[in-house]
Protein backbone atom coordinates (compact mmCIF):
# COMPACT_ATOMS: atom_id res chain seq x y z
CA UNK A 1 0.00 0.00 0.00
CA UNK A 2 1.47 3.41 -0.83
CA UNK A 3 0.48 6.78 1.10
CA UNK A 4 0.71 10.12 -0.44
CA UNK A 5 0.74 13.51 1.55
CA UNK A 6 -1.60 15.67 -0.39
CA UNK A 7 -1.55 19.50 -0.04
CA UNK A 8 -3.55 22.09 -2.16
CA UNK A 9 -1.88 23.59 -5.21
CA UNK A 10 0.57 26.47 -3.65
CA UNK A 11 0.29 26.12 -0.09
CA UNK A 12 2.44 23.57 2.21
CA UNK A 13 0.06 23.77 5.35
CA UNK A 14 -2.81 21.69 6.29
CA UNK A 15 -1.90 18.65 3.96
CA UNK A 16 -3.55 15.39 4.18
CA UNK A 17 -1.94 11.64 3.95
CA UNK A 18 -3.95 9.63 1.96
CA UNK A 19 -3.78 6.13 0.54
CA UNK A 20 -3.38 5.45 -3.18
CA UNK A 21 -5.55 2.92 -4.27
CA UNK A 22 -6.90 1.93 -7.86
CA UNK A 23 -6.96 4.88 -10.53
CA UNK A 24 -6.08 8.82 -10.96
CA UNK A 25 -9.59 9.70 -10.92
CA UNK A 26 -9.61 7.27 -7.86
CA UNK A 27 -7.21 9.60 -6.32
CA UNK A 28 -8.24 12.99 -7.21
CA UNK A 29 -11.89 11.96 -5.68
CA UNK A 30 -10.44 11.06 -2.59
CA UNK A 31 -8.30 14.37 -2.61
CA UNK A 32 -11.47 16.40 -3.26
CA UNK A 33 -13.35 14.53 0.03
CA UNK A 34 -10.04 15.26 1.81
CA UNK A 35 -9.02 18.77 1.10
CA UNK A 36 -12.77 20.12 0.58
CA UNK A 37 -11.83 21.57 -2.97
CA UNK A 38 -12.68 19.84 -7.03
CA UNK A 39 -9.28 18.38 -7.62
CA UNK A 40 -8.51 17.70 -10.99
CA UNK A 41 -5.16 17.86 -11.54
CA UNK A 42 -1.73 16.51 -9.38
CA UNK A 43 1.63 17.74 -9.16
CA UNK A 44 4.60 16.98 -7.53
CA UNK A 45 6.97 19.22 -5.67
CA UNK A 46 8.70 20.33 -9.03
CA UNK A 47 5.83 21.38 -11.10
CA UNK A 48 5.66 18.20 -12.76
CA UNK A 49 1.77 17.39 -13.97
CA UNK A 50 0.67 13.61 -13.01
CA UNK A 51 -1.11 11.64 -15.73
CA UNK A 52 -0.95 8.25 -14.57
CA UNK A 53 -1.00 6.95 -10.73
CA UNK A 54 1.98 4.32 -11.78
CA UNK A 55 4.26 7.46 -11.20
CA UNK A 56 3.08 7.76 -7.67
CA UNK A 57 6.06 6.75 -5.25
CA UNK A 58 5.59 5.87 -1.31
CA UNK A 59 5.84 8.70 0.47
CA UNK A 60 5.00 11.39 -2.27
CA UNK A 61 3.82 14.86 -1.54
CA UNK A 62 1.48 16.09 -4.06
CA UNK A 63 0.15 19.45 -4.89
CA UNK A 64 -4.21 19.00 -6.05
CA UNK A 65 -5.55 22.10 -8.70
CA UNK A 66 -8.51 22.51 -9.66
CA UNK A 67 -7.41 23.50 -12.99
CA UNK A 68 -5.20 26.57 -12.22
CA UNK A 69 -1.28 25.82 -13.05
CA UNK A 70 0.87 24.58 -10.55
CA UNK A 71 2.34 27.24 -8.17
CA UNK A 72 5.36 26.83 -6.07
CA UNK A 73 4.37 26.85 -2.36
CA UNK A 74 8.36 28.33 -1.82
CA UNK A 75 6.40 31.19 -3.29
CA UNK A 76 3.89 31.74 -0.10
CA UNK A 77 6.82 31.35 2.32
CA UNK A 78 8.37 33.65 0.53
CA UNK A 79 5.99 36.54 0.65
CA UNK A 80 5.92 35.65 4.60
CA UNK A 81 7.89 37.29 6.60
CA UNK A 82 10.50 34.86 8.31
CA UNK A 83 12.12 35.93 11.42
CA UNK A 84 16.19 35.96 10.25
CA UNK A 85 17.69 32.09 11.26
CA UNK A 86 14.20 30.43 12.14
CA UNK A 87 14.63 26.81 10.72
CA UNK A 88 13.03 25.79 7.85
CA UNK A 89 9.73 23.06 8.60
CA UNK A 90 11.02 20.64 5.49
CA UNK A 91 14.09 18.70 5.77
CA UNK A 92 15.66 16.00 4.37
CA UNK A 93 17.49 13.43 6.11
CA UNK A 94 20.19 10.58 4.78
CA UNK A 95 20.18 7.94 6.54
CA UNK A 96 22.49 5.29 5.66
CA UNK A 97 22.42 6.46 2.17
CA UNK A 98 18.90 6.70 1.72
CA UNK A 99 16.66 10.25 1.88
CA UNK A 100 13.82 10.94 3.91
CA UNK A 101 12.21 13.91 3.51
CA UNK A 102 9.49 15.06 6.18
CA UNK A 103 8.64 18.03 8.59
CA UNK A 104 10.23 19.54 11.66
CA UNK A 105 6.90 18.69 13.02
CA UNK A 106 6.48 15.19 12.28
CA UNK A 107 10.21 15.00 13.95
CA UNK A 108 9.52 16.67 17.13
CA UNK A 109 5.72 16.23 18.09
CA UNK A 110 4.74 13.11 17.77
CA UNK A 111 7.16 11.90 20.68
CA UNK A 112 8.48 15.28 21.92
CA UNK A 113 11.16 13.42 24.54
CA UNK A 114 12.88 11.26 21.76
CA UNK A 115 16.25 11.73 20.86
CA UNK A 116 14.85 12.96 16.81
CA UNK A 117 12.55 15.49 18.34
CA UNK A 118 15.67 16.84 20.70
CA UNK A 119 18.04 16.94 17.75
CA UNK A 120 15.26 18.90 15.38
CA UNK A 121 13.97 20.69 17.44
CA UNK A 122 15.81 24.03 17.62
CA UNK A 123 18.02 24.43 14.80
CA UNK A 124 21.90 24.17 14.75
CA UNK A 125 21.56 22.97 18.91
CA UNK A 126 22.69 19.40 18.22
CA UNK A 127 25.69 20.34 15.64
CA UNK A 128 23.96 17.92 13.26
CA UNK A 129 26.36 17.37 10.57
CA UNK A 130 24.97 17.26 6.39
CA UNK A 131 25.50 16.25 3.39
CA UNK A 132 26.72 17.91 0.26
CA UNK A 133 23.34 18.98 -0.32
CA UNK A 134 22.03 19.71 3.06
CA UNK A 135 20.39 16.42 4.28
CA UNK A 136 21.05 15.54 7.40
CA UNK A 137 23.56 12.77 8.32
CA UNK A 138 22.07 9.69 10.55
CA UNK A 139 24.20 6.73 10.22
CA UNK A 140 21.54 4.30 11.02
CA UNK A 141 19.81 1.41 9.10
CA UNK A 142 16.98 2.99 6.51
CA UNK A 143 14.96 -0.39 6.54
CA UNK A 144 13.95 0.31 9.93
CA UNK A 145 14.33 3.90 10.12
CA UNK A 146 11.08 3.58 7.83
CA UNK A 147 8.29 2.01 10.01
CA UNK A 148 9.38 4.63 12.59
CA UNK A 149 8.87 7.69 10.42
CA UNK A 150 5.75 6.70 9.33
CA UNK A 151 4.29 5.95 13.05
CA UNK A 152 5.59 9.82 13.99
CA UNK A 153 3.35 10.89 10.88
CA UNK A 154 0.09 9.25 11.79
CA UNK A 155 0.51 7.33 14.83
CA UNK A 156 0.24 3.76 13.05
CA UNK A 157 2.75 0.99 13.64
CA UNK A 158 2.92 -0.55 9.93
CA UNK A 159 6.04 -2.60 9.15
CA UNK A 160 6.28 -4.17 5.40
CA UNK A 161 6.55 -8.07 5.37
CA UNK A 162 10.24 -9.09 5.33
CA UNK A 163 10.98 -6.73 7.92
CA UNK A 164 12.38 -7.49 10.70
CA UNK A 165 10.68 -6.26 13.83
CA UNK A 166 13.46 -6.90 16.30
CA UNK A 167 15.36 -4.18 13.82
CA UNK A 168 12.66 -1.73 13.77
CA UNK A 169 12.61 -2.13 18.07
CA UNK A 170 16.13 -1.74 18.56
CA UNK A 171 16.07 1.68 16.42
CA UNK A 172 13.13 2.94 18.35
CA UNK A 173 15.10 2.08 21.30
CA UNK A 174 18.49 4.45 19.73
CA UNK A 175 15.86 7.14 19.10
CA UNK A 176 13.84 6.66 22.67
CA UNK A 177 10.70 6.27 21.49
CA UNK A 178 9.07 4.68 24.44
CA UNK A 179 5.57 4.20 23.05
CA UNK A 180 6.33 2.81 19.85
CA UNK A 181 9.38 0.27 21.35
CA UNK A 182 5.94 -1.28 23.55
CA UNK A 183 3.80 -1.59 20.82
CA UNK A 184 6.63 -3.48 18.82
CA UNK A 185 7.78 -5.34 21.75
CA UNK A 186 3.96 -6.83 22.31
CA UNK A 187 3.91 -7.47 18.02
CA UNK A 188 7.26 -9.31 18.79
CA UNK A 189 6.02 -11.59 21.67
CA UNK A 190 2.89 -12.70 19.39
CA UNK A 191 5.61 -13.60 16.48
CA UNK A 192 7.42 -16.18 18.88
CA UNK A 193 6.08 -19.25 19.96
CA UNK A 194 5.01 -19.97 22.85
CA UNK A 195 7.38 -20.60 25.24
CA UNK A 196 5.35 -22.77 27.67
CA UNK A 197 4.09 -26.02 26.79
CA UNK A 198 0.48 -25.94 25.60
CA UNK A 199 -0.50 -28.29 23.04
CA UNK A 200 -0.52 -28.50 18.97
CA UNK A 201 -3.80 -28.44 17.43
CA UNK A 202 -4.62 -30.59 14.23
CA UNK A 203 -4.33 -27.79 12.08
CA UNK A 204 -0.42 -26.15 13.22
CA UNK A 205 0.44 -29.96 12.50
CA UNK A 206 -1.48 -30.76 9.17
CA UNK A 207 0.25 -27.42 8.16
CA UNK A 208 4.23 -28.81 9.67
CA UNK A 209 3.17 -32.35 7.59
CA UNK A 210 2.45 -30.20 4.28
CA UNK A 211 5.60 -28.55 4.47
CA UNK A 212 7.58 -31.57 4.76
CA UNK A 213 9.24 -33.89 1.64
CA UNK A 214 7.86 -37.13 1.96
CA UNK A 215 11.34 -38.94 2.26
CA UNK A 216 11.89 -36.46 5.25
CA UNK A 217 11.65 -37.67 8.63
CA UNK A 218 9.51 -35.27 10.80
CA UNK A 219 11.17 -35.15 14.21
CA UNK A 220 8.15 -34.45 16.79
CA UNK A 221 10.34 -36.22 20.02
CA UNK A 222 8.99 -34.64 22.98
CA UNK A 223 6.14 -32.37 21.50
CA UNK A 224 3.16 -32.01 23.02
CA UNK A 225 -0.03 -33.32 21.52
CA UNK A 226 -2.63 -34.06 24.35
CA UNK A 227 -5.99 -34.18 23.47
CA UNK A 228 -5.35 -33.42 19.40
CA UNK A 229 -7.26 -35.23 16.85
CA UNK A 230 -4.63 -36.51 14.86
CA UNK A 231 -7.07 -38.92 12.96
CA UNK A 232 -6.76 -40.41 9.38
CA UNK A 233 -3.73 -38.93 9.07
CA UNK A 234 -0.77 -40.20 7.24
CA UNK A 235 2.17 -39.85 10.18
CA UNK A 236 3.96 -42.80 8.70
CA UNK A 237 7.89 -42.71 9.90
CA UNK A 238 7.76 -40.03 12.40
CA UNK A 239 9.55 -39.81 15.62
CA UNK A 240 7.11 -39.47 18.46
CA UNK A 241 10.00 -40.93 20.94
CA UNK A 242 8.43 -39.34 24.31
CA UNK A 243 6.07 -37.45 22.81
CA UNK A 244 2.48 -36.58 24.81
CA UNK A 245 0.06 -38.06 22.88
CA UNK A 246 -2.74 -38.59 25.96
CA UNK A 247 -6.59 -38.53 24.77
CA UNK A 248 -4.96 -38.28 21.54
CA UNK A 249 -7.62 -38.82 18.77
CA UNK A 250 -5.71 -41.45 16.31
CA UNK A 251 -8.60 -43.28 14.78
CA UNK A 252 -7.58 -44.29 11.01
CA UNK A 253 -4.31 -43.46 11.30
CA UNK A 254 -1.16 -44.25 9.64
CA UNK A 255 1.50 -44.81 11.66
CA UNK A 256 3.49 -47.62 9.67
CA UNK A 257 6.88 -47.63 11.31
CA UNK A 258 6.10 -44.48 13.62
CA UNK A 259 8.80 -44.52 16.50
CA UNK A 260 6.49 -44.26 19.70
CA UNK A 261 8.86 -45.49 22.30
CA UNK A 262 8.64 -44.08 25.59
CA UNK A 263 5.50 -41.94 24.32
CA UNK A 264 2.93 -41.53 26.43
CA UNK A 265 -0.36 -42.84 24.74
CA UNK A 266 -2.25 -43.29 27.52
CA UNK A 267 -6.04 -43.19 26.97
CA UNK A 268 -5.68 -42.38 23.29
CA UNK A 269 -8.02 -43.73 20.94
CA UNK A 270 -6.21 -45.32 17.72
CA UNK A 271 -8.84 -47.78 16.64
CA UNK A 272 -8.44 -48.96 13.03
CA UNK A 273 -4.96 -48.19 12.93
CA UNK A 274 -2.22 -49.30 10.66
CA UNK A 275 0.15 -50.21 13.26
CA UNK A 276 2.95 -52.20 10.87
CA UNK A 277 6.34 -51.70 11.91
CA UNK A 278 5.16 -49.59 14.94
CA UNK A 279 8.32 -49.27 17.70
CA UNK A 280 6.82 -48.86 21.22
CA UNK A 281 9.02 -49.48 23.46
CA UNK A 282 8.51 -48.94 27.24
CA UNK A 283 5.69 -46.61 26.11
CA UNK A 284 2.78 -46.13 28.07
CA UNK A 285 -0.80 -47.09 26.61
CA UNK A 286 -2.38 -47.21 30.11
CA UNK A 287 -6.42 -47.14 28.71
CA UNK A 288 -5.81 -46.89 25.63
CA UNK A 289 -7.89 -48.10 22.78
CA UNK A 290 -6.40 -50.41 19.76
CA UNK A 291 -9.42 -52.15 18.30
CA UNK A 292 -8.95 -53.42 14.87
CA UNK A 293 -5.40 -52.61 14.53
CA UNK A 294 -3.26 -53.94 12.33
CA UNK A 295 0.60 -54.93 13.40
CA UNK A 296 1.02 -57.60 10.88
CA UNK A 297 3.30 -56.38 8.22
CA UNK A 298 3.68 -58.50 5.16
CA UNK A 299 7.10 -57.42 4.53
CA UNK A 300 7.85 -59.49 8.06
CA UNK A 301 8.93 -56.10 10.02
CA UNK A 302 7.68 -56.46 13.08
CA UNK A 303 5.91 -54.35 15.43
CA UNK A 304 8.03 -54.06 18.98
CA UNK A 305 6.09 -53.26 21.80
CA UNK A 306 8.64 -54.88 24.34
CA UNK A 307 8.12 -53.43 28.01
CA UNK A 308 5.02 -51.34 26.85
CA UNK A 309 2.79 -50.26 29.88
CA UNK A 310 -0.75 -51.83 28.46
CA UNK A 311 -2.90 -52.00 31.64
CA UNK A 312 -6.43 -51.99 30.13
CA UNK A 313 -6.39 -51.94 26.76
CA UNK A 314 -8.98 -52.91 24.62
CA UNK A 315 -7.08 -54.80 21.70
CA UNK A 316 -10.02 -56.60 20.03
CA UNK A 317 -9.95 -57.96 16.73
CA UNK A 318 -6.93 -56.78 16.19
CA UNK A 319 -3.79 -58.99 14.01
CA UNK A 320 -0.59 -59.19 16.00
CA UNK A 321 1.19 -62.10 14.22
CA UNK A 322 4.84 -62.00 15.17
CA UNK A 323 4.84 -58.86 17.59
CA UNK A 324 7.04 -58.23 19.71
CA UNK A 325 5.03 -57.87 23.74
CA UNK A 326 8.23 -59.24 25.97
CA UNK A 327 7.50 -58.68 29.50
CA UNK A 328 5.23 -55.78 28.53
CA UNK A 329 2.08 -55.37 30.97
CA UNK A 330 -1.39 -56.37 29.75
CA UNK A 331 -3.30 -56.51 32.87
CA UNK A 332 -6.54 -56.68 32.43
CA UNK A 333 -6.20 -56.02 29.12
CA UNK A 334 -8.82 -56.80 26.30
CA UNK A 335 -7.46 -59.39 23.48
CA UNK A 336 -10.62 -61.16 22.14
CA UNK A 337 -10.41 -62.61 19.02
CA UNK A 338 -6.43 -62.05 18.14
CA UNK A 339 -4.03 -62.69 16.01
CA UNK A 340 -1.17 -63.53 17.92
CA UNK A 341 0.36 -66.17 15.71
CA UNK A 342 4.21 -66.19 16.16
CA UNK A 343 4.42 -63.51 18.73
CA UNK A 344 6.96 -63.04 22.19
CA UNK A 345 4.90 -62.65 25.14
CA UNK A 346 7.87 -63.97 27.63
CA UNK A 347 7.68 -62.97 30.74
CA UNK A 348 4.68 -60.67 29.52
CA UNK A 349 2.23 -59.85 32.51
CA UNK A 350 -0.86 -61.06 31.34
CA UNK A 351 -3.24 -61.59 34.78
CA UNK A 352 -6.98 -61.16 34.08
CA UNK A 353 -6.32 -60.56 30.55
CA UNK A 354 -9.32 -61.96 27.87
CA UNK A 355 -7.61 -64.01 25.30
CA UNK A 356 -10.88 -65.41 24.30
CA UNK A 357 -10.93 -66.61 20.85
CA UNK A 358 -7.02 -65.69 20.16
CA UNK A 359 -4.85 -67.09 17.82
CA UNK A 360 -1.70 -67.87 20.03
CA UNK A 361 -0.49 -70.89 17.60
CA UNK A 362 3.64 -70.77 18.00
CA UNK A 363 3.05 -67.86 20.32
CA UNK A 364 6.13 -67.77 22.82
CA UNK A 365 4.63 -67.49 26.67
CA UNK A 366 7.44 -68.30 28.45
CA UNK A 367 7.94 -66.77 32.03
CA UNK A 368 4.49 -65.12 31.30
CA UNK A 369 2.08 -64.23 34.09
CA UNK A 370 -1.45 -66.11 33.17
CA UNK A 371 -3.05 -65.81 36.49
CA UNK A 372 -6.91 -65.03 35.97
CA UNK A 373 -6.09 -64.77 32.19
CA UNK A 374 -9.63 -66.59 29.64
CA UNK A 375 -8.58 -69.03 27.48
CA UNK A 376 -11.82 -69.38 25.95
CA UNK A 377 -12.71 -70.16 22.59
CA UNK A 378 -9.18 -70.56 21.48
CA UNK A 379 -8.49 -71.27 17.81
CA UNK A 380 -5.63 -73.47 18.25
CA UNK A 381 -4.82 -75.97 21.20
CA UNK A 382 -2.25 -73.93 24.00
CA UNK A 383 0.81 -75.98 24.68
CA UNK A 384 2.45 -76.87 28.17
CA UNK A 385 5.52 -75.93 26.53
CA UNK A 386 3.92 -72.48 25.36
CA UNK A 387 3.96 -71.25 29.11
CA UNK A 388 5.83 -72.34 32.22
CA UNK A 389 4.34 -70.33 34.77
Amino acid sequence: MRRVTLFVNGTSKNGKVVAVYGTLSDLLSAASNKLGIRASSLFNCKGGLIDDISLIRDDDVLYVSEGDSFVDPQDEVNAVSVKPGAPSDWLTLNIGGRLFTTTRSTLVSKEPESMLAHMFRDKCVWGNRQDEHGAYLIDRSPEYFEPILNYLRHGQLIINEGVNIRGVLEEARFFGIEQLGDQLEAALKNTQPPDDHSPISRKEFVRFLLATPTKSELRCQGLNFSGADLSRLDLRYINFKMANLSRCNLTQANLCCSNLERADLSGANLDSGNLQGVKMLCSNAEGASLRGCNFEDPSGLKANLEGANLKGVDMEGSQMTGINLRVATLKNAKLKNCNLRGATLAGTDLENCDLSGCDLQEANLRGSNVKGAIFEEMLTPLHMSQSVR
